[in-house]
């Protein structure tokens, strides 16, 4: 596919917030040519995400680095089989870092099934208790598993001082509405421009504005119109363009309240 750019990134002037990316991962200029080129288009804040024990220490240097980035730290389901005492105690002594504001990534997928189940699950459970233990608030991965993940959020929310997102949101919207009543957020990405996505736009146009998160999952998962681009986090506008067209909303309402929610969720204090 070609890499050939289709528009100039609209700039709106109004603050964003980057709340899924993997900075170590990101390959195309360094970690802060990538910010800088997203700081120049109204990002102000970034979220790099942590998806296994040996990739938490590289999302917290990034985040002590760099003064508008802060870090998750959690194992992904496909990396639930290493999770074991010492990912704990690392958690346990890195969570209260002030850069850390989630744990995460964490949570199911029976999509690949890299991972045995009864594992994915138990691994999930453990890091939901150290949300609660924390106070932190929580970063959700889930394909293929709405129903387990439904009667896992139901078990463990009511215990959490904070909830958090269910990020690259592409389940049923009956999930959906789950993670809404329990106090949860749904993280929208480029998936919601792809041609095909009508389930992830019927969740958009379900979803209370004031429940949707603006991310990207750089570096994969490019919008429309720089698929075949490395993803970065200087794309976030085109998925507020893509939001504000199925909500029938002005781009500037859903950057305005985005905002807003990803302060709610991951930085309460500077909330409104």
């Amino acid at each position: 596919m070609s890499k050939k750019k289709r528009r100039d990134i609209p700039k709106y002037e109004l603050p964003i917030a980057e709340t899924h990316f993997h900075l170590d991962y990101l390959k195309e200029g360094s970690a802060e040519e990538i910010l800088q080129a997203a700081r120049e288009i109204g990002v102000q804040r970034f979220m790099t995400i942590s998806v296994e024990p040996d990739n938490m220490p590289a999302a917290l240097a990034l985040a002590e680095e760099h003064a508008d980035v802060y870090a998750t730290l959690g194992v992904h389901p496909h990396e639930a089989a290493s999770y074991n005492d010492d990912t704990t105690a690392y958690l346990r002594t890195h969570t209260i870092h002030d850069k850390v504001v989630a744990v995460g990534e964490i949570g199911l997928d029976y999509y690949y099934d890299h991972c045995d189940r009864d594992v994915q699950r138990k691994v999930f459970c453990q890091q939901l208790e150290m949300a609660i233990d924390t106070g932190l608030p929580v970063v959700i991965h889930t394909r293929e598993a709405d129903e387990d993940t439904d009667a896992i959020l139901r078990e463990y929310a009511p215990q959490m001082p904070a909830k958090g997102v269910i990020h690259s949101f592409t389940s049923g919207i009956d999930l959906a509405r789950t993670a809404v009543e329990l106090g949860f957020c749904l993280g929208i990405n480029g998936i919601v421009t792809f041609n095909k996505a009508d389930n992830v736009r019927e969740v958009v146009a379900d979803t209370p504005i004031e429940r949707l998160l603006l991310e990207t999952d750089a570096p994969y998962l490019t919008p429309v119109p720089y698929r075949g681009n490395e993803n970065a986090p200087r794309y976030l506008p085109f998925i507020a363009e893509r939001i504000a067209d199925v909500k029938e909303m002005p781009v500037r309402q859903v950057l305005e309240q985005t905002w807003q929610n990803s302060l709610r969720t991951f930085f309460p204090n500077e909330a409104v």
